[in-house]
């Protein structure tokens, strides 16, 4: 293994698919469009946390579904496989993940301190931040066994570091107050260059990340959760999703009244940008909701004066008729089951009735009387919109087990699907990267590899 060795892109398919990406989203960031979609049924899924349901399994992948009802997934106890020398702290005892029949998981990568959000480089590397460690760290498995073979430390002294994303042949990071720009000048692996693009970010409060999303056309997403829990915030960037340049100028508050909007992803096909948020706390177990929105430019989406399906908070004095008015949630998610990181499933892997899921990372419940979360939950996408017709199976659980008979061991936070259509899910509070993927008959490798290698073998 080489350290600092770049790997290439991922192929001509890849990219021929790449530029219809970048096409559609072109096309659906090109102006306004207010208001708000349909709102989404309610999801509670607090009891099947801990339990597989006992139902039919995924259809062999590639498999049409026809006009048959597609019934809830069967999760099955699956064994998370890890390397002996990572056994200790959360691994020191043998650990089970439910899964649907035929997906597998394991240990990626350990050791992470709080590691946050994953992004695929341009150049087919991994890069993960970790907040608490003011660290940008990056990782390969070039052997294609599904474990990173190293990890490289790509930036530090950025302290918070959370949101990352690539364009313009750069590295942005997002800390609490600060969007800087990194760039390895001379090819070791290490940013040896760094400039700070945005230095005013309000910094103090309840939410600290920051997360960034960088547009087609050049200009970046740039999401800060609400000071407190439930209060007007006095800089108009909280609570909220702004635009900026390139270059860090401010342009405008692209979306507002998303109390913690921390995953931002645009729809592979559309090009239309979604978020998770996080509802109020301190109302109960079952209220808010958490939700999901298909962000639309210029749309107010409540808080703190609504939460939910335009629900005014009448703890916040809401003016007459305003929650009317409001944006609408496109789902809507058990309350305190803290969504994070969201991904589209566009991968060749898994079975054929994912493709076009989303799959969403729940943190999970800090003040609830039972605790709910820490897992992964897969929505139901019809037409490239919620499939409102699923009802209760709209939201179904896609893999538990972090959370074990009320005790906590792990705290999914941001999936990261991969070329070969495998998935990486970190974890924040286990300090670990997982690999999940599909293969029923244990024939296929469980990772991917570089470009670069396969043209070495």
């Amino acid at each position: 293994m080489l350290r600092g060795e770049r790997s290439a892109s991922f192929g001509i398919h890849s990219m021929l698919v790449s530029g219809a990406v970048v096409l559609a989203m072109l096309v659906a960031c090109g102006g306004p469009d207010g208001g708000g979609g349909s709102s989404g049924s309610v999801s509670t899924d607090t009891a099947s946390a801990e339990t597989p349901v006992a139902s039919p399994v995924a259809s062999p992948a590639g498999q049409s579904q026809g006009e048959e009802e597609e019934g809830p997934l069967a999760l099955q106890p699956t064994t998370l496989q890890i390397r002996d020398a990572w056994r200790d702290g959360a691994f020191a005892e043998d650990r089970t993940i439910n899964l649907p029949q035929g997906f597998h998981i394991k240990v990626f990568a350990a050791g992470l301190k709080g590691v946050r959000w994953l992004k695929l480089s341009p150049d087919g590397l991994i890069y993960a931040t970790m907040p608490g460690e003011g660290k940008v760290v990056r990782l390969a498995d070039r052997d294609g066994d599904g474990v990173a073979d190293y990890v490289d430390v790509f930036a530090d002294n950025l302290p918070g570091v959370h949101g990352i994303d690539f364009a313009n042949g750069y590295t942005y990071v997002a800390t609490e107050k600060e969007v800087v720009r990194l760039q390895d000048t001379d090819g070791d692996g290490v940013a040896d260059r760094r400039d700070v693009i945005v230095n005013d970010l309000p910094v103090g409060g309840n939410h600290k990340t920051r997360t960034i999303l960088f547009r087609p056309d050049g200009k970046m997403y740039l999401s800060m959760g609400s000071e407190c829990n439930a209060c007007v915030d006095k800089d108009l960037r909280r609570a909220a999703i702004s635009l900026y340049t390139a270059d860090g100028q401010f342009e405008k508050v692209y979306a507002r009244g998303l109390r913690n909007a921390v995953g931002m992803v645009f729809h592979p096909l559309t090009g239309e940008l979604w978020a998770t948020n996080n509802g109020r706390d301190l109302l109960g177990d079952d209220i808010p909701p958490d939700t999901i929105y298909n962000i639309k430019e210029d749309t107010d989406y409540g808080y703190p004066f609504c939460y939910g399906d335009r629900v005014p908070d009448v703890t916040q004095n809401p003016p007459p008729g305003y929650c009317e008015h409001t944006g609408r949630p496109a789902v809507q998610l058990q309350a305190h089951s803290a969504p994070l990181g969201l991904a589209f499933y566009f991968g060749e892997q898994f079975p054929q009735q994912f493709r076009g899921d989303m799959l969403v990372a729940y943190h999970g419940s800090w003040n609830r009387s039972e605790l709910t979360g820490y897992k992964m939950v897969r929505v139901r996408f019809r037409d490239n919109q919620p499939d409102t017709s699923a009802g209760a199976l709209l939201v179904e659980d896609f893999a538990t087990g972090w959370l074990v008979n009320g005790k906590v061991w792990g705290r999914p936070v941001d999936p990261l699907v991969l070329p070969d259509g495998s998935l990486l899910l970190s974890d924040d509070y286990a300090n670990a990267i997982y690999l999940i993927y599909y293969d029923p008959d244990g024939s296929r490798s469980p990772s991917f590899r570089p470009v670069s290698r396969l043209l070495m073998l």
